[in-house]
């Protein structure tokens, strides 16, 4: 079970038991409690083993970053994905900036930039990644880090991109010392191109803000290089 649903059922739980405690204070009928527990733990096992978890993705995802300031970050975290991803030559198929974007889009409930990596998966599959495929993916990857890093001084999001990166280097069977210092590497890489490029940068948020089409991001870049 998802970590997300494993929430929502605490969560539920607490709501419940405080509903149980206070109820004779509000005249609350005694059924109640137990409708609502039955009604919510059976939701919760739906979205698990029918959706996946994407309800309480998309659910949480709502009420997490419900703050300007939350998708503000959100923004410009995917901005550094998407920028390093078209500078580096890898094409973005699409963005979504919340877990219910990328829900209406047709993908699981996770918001973030998709590629097209084909080339990437079959060279995964025949055993032959190459150097260069590794140190471009991991400087794609360590981009939306250092867009936070850079815009807000540290980073909030970003545990999914180490994941990849230790998920990829652990199937190739590289050390951990390794695994480490190429997150060090993609990173510099990644600022040096987030910095070189500001300007594009900034225009390809403020298009990403008004959820303007892959196209026309590919575009205001092109025209901000």
């Amino acid at each position: 079970m998802k970590d997300t649903s494993l929430n929502i059922i605490a969560i539920s739980i607490f709501a419940i038991t405080v509903s149980i405690l206070l109820g004779p204070l509000f005249n609350l009928p005694e059924a109640v409690p137990a409708i609502a527990t039955f009604c919510l733990l059976g939701l919760a096992t739906l979205d698990t083993f029918q959706w996946q978890g994407q309800g309480g993705t998309i659910l949480v995802d709502l009420l997490g970053g419900s703050s300007k300031q939350k998708r503000d970050r959100i923004l410009h975290h995917e901005a550094g994905h998407f920028l390093v991803a078209h500078l580096l030559g890898i094409p973005v198929s699409s963005y979504a900036l919340s877990a219910l974007e990328a829900f209406k889009q047709g993908q699981t409930a996770q918001g973030g930039v998709r590629f097209e990596d084909e080339q990437l998966a079959s060279q995964l599959q025949s055993g032959t990644l190459s150097s260069q495929i590794i140190d471009q993916y991991c400087t794609v990857w360590m981009a939306g880090i250092v867009a936070e890093k850079i815009v807000y001084g540290s980073a909030q999001g970003g545990v999914e991109d180490r994941t990849k990166i230790r998920a990829i280097l652990t199937q190739l069977r590289r050390p951990n010392s390794e695994i480490q210092l190429k997150q060090n590497l993609a990173s510099m890489r990644a600022k040096s191109l987030i910095e070189n490029h500001k300007s594009a940068y900034e225009a390809l948020v403020e298009k990403m803000e008004k959820r303007a089409a892959v196209a026309e991001c590919c575009e205001i870049i092109q025209q901000n290089l």
